[in-house]
């Protein structure tokens, strides 16, 4: 049997990049999807390449209105929620001189805001059902810092905060919440203005597994994380990032 056979899921930030490949991922495992994310047009065309299983809902995840329709609204098309994806963020890159208090609260807004309302709004129909999977998407720089990004890092820093305390809290419900630590992964992110990172970079060729992450390297982390195969890991960090952070080599 799959191992999310039986399982809804919902995926924030689904149109594309991790998002997108966890949707797939997870379909092919034998979950329904509910995918959001602000590109309509995006989710749209991948919900209908998905298929049936699949439903794509706009959302703002920086809105407690919108993520109370999104709970409401899976419980009514598939019947319960037992997996949340905290998958949308965003990044602005700057010196911390040169960071605006506007482009900081974009930031925390979507990547540490959205992920505190997306958990709080799942905890009632994940307990309903019996029990759930909540995995937030951090990354490395919520372990080590990066230049240029103050307002990343303090938000997946908080990311990874806020999910050992919902891990102590929900447990009794049968809530298990968990965080994904990425190192560089080939999407759109790259693409951002003031990051312009080359995924074929030495950056890259330097980790000790020589490449770029893929979107699917971090889907089949969180898969297992969705599924009952982890049953018992909750309140930990998982790190995938082909060994960035092991440390220097002296060698070469």
């Amino acid at each position: 049997m799959a191992k999310l056979e039986g399982k809804v899921a919902i995926i924030t930030g689904g149109a594309r990049g991790q998002g997108a490949a966890e949707a797939a991922l997870f379909v092919k495992e034998g979950a329904k999807v509910v995918i959001t994310d602000v590109l309509t047009e995006e989710g749209e065309k991948l919900s209908a390449e998905l298929g049936q299983n699949v439903l794509f809902l706009k959302q703002d995840v920086t809105q407690e209105e919108s993520w109370i329709g999104v709970v409401k609204m899976t419980v009514e098309h598939f019947g319960k929620v037992d997996i949340l994806i905290n998958n949308a963020g965003i990044i602005r890159m700057a010196p911390l001189v040169s960071t605006t208090l506007e482009d900081y609260m974009a930031v925390t807004n979507v990547n540490q805001v959205g992920v505190f309302l997306g958990m709080k709004s799942v905890v009632a129909a994940m307990t309903k059902a019996g029990g759930g999977s909540i995995v937030n998407i951090s990354s490395i720089d919520g372990l080590v810092g990066m230049t240029m990004a103050t307002a990343y890092v303090a938000s997946k820093f908080a990311v990874r905060g806020m999910t050992k305390v919902a891990a102590l809290e929900l447990g009794q419900f049968g809530i298990r919440v968990n965080s994904i630590h990425p190192g560089g992964v080939a999407t759109p992110m790259l693409e951002i203005p003031g990051l312009e990172i080359d995924p074929e970079d030495n950056v890259f060729n330097s980790v000790p597994l020589g490449r770029i992450g893929q979107p699917e390297d971090i889907a089949k982390l969180a898969s297992y994380l969705a599924s009952d195969e982890s049953s018992y890991s909750t309140g930990s960090e998982f790190v995938v990032d082909g060994g960035m952070t092991c440390g220097f080599s002296l060698e070469g």
